[in-house]
C-alpha cells in the first residue's frame, strides 16, 4: 500500500501567528504517528516562516516511522540533513521567496548540482528523493543523477482534475512507469485531497508514498486529525 507521510508545516505555521507553543508541533508529530500516518515531513526554509530548523532538531527523536526533510539543498539545508539523517531527503527547488514550491527541478540543467547532492545524501545513509514534473526526460535525469526516487509535482494534476481527471493524470502515469523502468521509487506530493487522491493513487498502483499537508491539515480542523489520516489512509488501501 502507498504510504502517507503527513507534511506538518502547517501546524508550525498556525503557531508561527501567535508566538509561544500552540499548536505544538513536536506533539502533532507524535500525534500524527499514533493515529495511523505512515511518515512525518517537514519543508524547512531559509526564512523559517513555519518549520523552523530547531524544529527538525526536537522532532527527529520522536520519529518511530519515517522522517522526510524536503527543501532547496543549499548549505544550510544540507547540513542540516547531514546532521539529523532523515530516512529520506526530498530535493526540491524552490525560491527562497516562493510561497509553496511551483515546479519540478530542470534535472538536465543542474544534473552536475544534483549528482553531488546525491552522493553526498548516500554516503550518509540517507534515501534521495528528487522533486520532478511529470516529464520523462526530468526523470531520467534524476536516475543519472543517483536519486533513489522521484517525486512527482502534483499541483497540475490537481489543478485540471475536475475538469478532465483521465487527461490530468496521464502524463503522471507516463512519468511514473519511466521512473519505475529506471528502477527509481515514485513519490507524489502537493495539493493532493481527499477529493483526487484515490483516481491519482489507483491510476499509479507502484505508487511508494504519497507526501501531503496543506489540505490534510485543513481537513483535520472540520473531521479531527485522527479521522482526516484515517480518511486519507482508506484512499491509498487498493
Amino acid at each position: 500500500m502507498t504510504k502517507l507521510s503527513v507534511n506538518i508545516n502547517k501546524i508550525a505555521t498556525i503557531r508561527n501567528a501567535r508566538g509561544g507553543n500552540i499548536p505544538d508541533v513536536k506533539l502533532a508529530a507524535i500525534n500524527c504517528q499514533k493515529f495511523g500516518a505512515d511518515g512525518i515531513t517537514v519543508h524547512p526554509r531559509p526564512d523559517e516562516r513555519h518549520i523552523r530548523f530547531s524544529d527538525v532538531y526536537e522532532i527527529r527523536p520522536v520519529i518511530i516511522t519515517e522522517f522526510n526533510i524536503e527543501g532547496n539543498p543549499g548549505k544550510r539545508f544540507t547540513e542540516l540533513v547531514l546532521d539529523v539523517k532523515p530516512h529520506q531527503v526530498t530535493l526540491v527547488p524552490d525560491a527562497h521567496d516562493a510561497i509553496t514550491s511551483n515546479s519540478g527541478w530542470d534535472t538536465r540543467r543542474h544534473l552536475s548540482f544534483l549528482k553531488d547532492k546525491a552522493a553526498q545524501f548516500r554516503e550518509a545513509g540517507i534515501r534521495t528523493s528528487v522533486f520532478v514534473d511529470p516529464d520523462p526526460v526530468a526523470v531520467e535525469y534524476a536516475a543519472l543523477a543517483g536519486a533513489d526516487r522521484v517525486e512527482l509535482y502534483t499541483e497540475p494534476y490537481a489543478r485540471h482534475y475536475l475538469s478532465d481527471r483521465d487527461k490530468a493524470v496521464e502524463p503522471y502515469v507516463i512519468a511514473a512507469e519511466a521512473a519505475r523502468d529506471l528502477g527509481l521509487g515514485v513519490n507524489a506530493g502537493h495539493d493532493l485531497s481527499l477529493e483526487n487522491l484515490r483516481y491519482f493513487s489507483g491510476r499509479i498502483p507502484f505508487l511508494a508514498e504519497v507526501s501531503i499537508g496543506h489540505a490534510l491539515i485543513s481537513d483535520a480542523l472540520y473531521y479531527g486529525l485522527e479521522n482526516t489520516i484515517m480518511m486519507y489512509k482508506r484512499l491509498l488501501t487498493p
